[in-house]
């Protein structure tokens, strides 16, 4: 924050904003870029109680994507993830030099992280209960999405392909959220724990 963003390009209807420096780096990498590219694309990976977490890649040619809004920059189209325009409306991209083979890039989205008062209530619990005792153990979870009664998360860190990650959903993250908001039945977890530190499931050779 604090950060002079005058210089900044509009998209329009979107109102997303790079700072000069942050297009002037992007320039650069695209015109290194071994491929044909047909523009960036902006998206959201996560989010926390603190705000989203975004990503920034390129798109080559004939894999753009379909469901996309564009943004036309003087030097690039920006592909928006299409289902989530709205949580990425606003967001000003900076970028600063923290050392070879880190990004630098910096988003700064003005969005809320959840718009409805059972998610924002579930990420609550995540953050001041649930986070901090799993921590210790170098894990964490985050909610994704609440569709009815069914909350779906995501684990990393040590929870990911941690054998014990199920008892940890079932036996205590489950229970904290449920005794608290008795409106949600079930935490469903769909992370990907094959691909973990520690997986507790590896397919079979053949």
């Amino acid at each position: 924050m604090g950060r002079d963003m005058t210089t900044n390009v509009d998209a329009g209807d979107l109102g997303i904003k790079f700072s000069e420096i942050a297009r002037s780096k992007l320039v650069e990498v695209l015109t290194g870029y071994p491929e044909e590219v047909a523009g960036l694309r902006l998206k959201i990976t996560g989010r926390t109680s603190q705000g989203f977490e975004h990503v920034l890649t390129i798109v080559e040619k004939g894999y753009e994507p379909a469901d996309d809004a564009q943004a036309q920059f003087p030097d690039f189209l920006l592909y928006v993830e299409g289902d989530r325009v709205d949580d990425l409306r606003g967001t000003a991209i900076h970028y600063e030099f923290k050392g070879p083979n880190v990004s630098g890039l910096e988003f700064h989205n003005p969005n809320p992280v959840w718009r409805d008062p059972l998610s924002l209530a579930i990420q609550r619990i995540f953050d001041e209960q649930v986070n901090p005792q799993i921590a210790a153990h170098g894990g964490y979870v985050q909610l994704l999405d609440v569709q009815g009664s069914k909350a779906y998360i995501e684990m990393g860190g040590g929870c990911q392909g941690c054998g014990m990650a199920n008892v940890t959903l079932k036996q205590g993250i489950e229970v904290a959220v449920k005794e608290q908001l008795p409106e949600i039945d079930e935490l469903i977890d769909i992370t990907d724990h094959q691909s973990g530190e520690n997986p507790y499931y590896k397919p079979s050779k053949k």
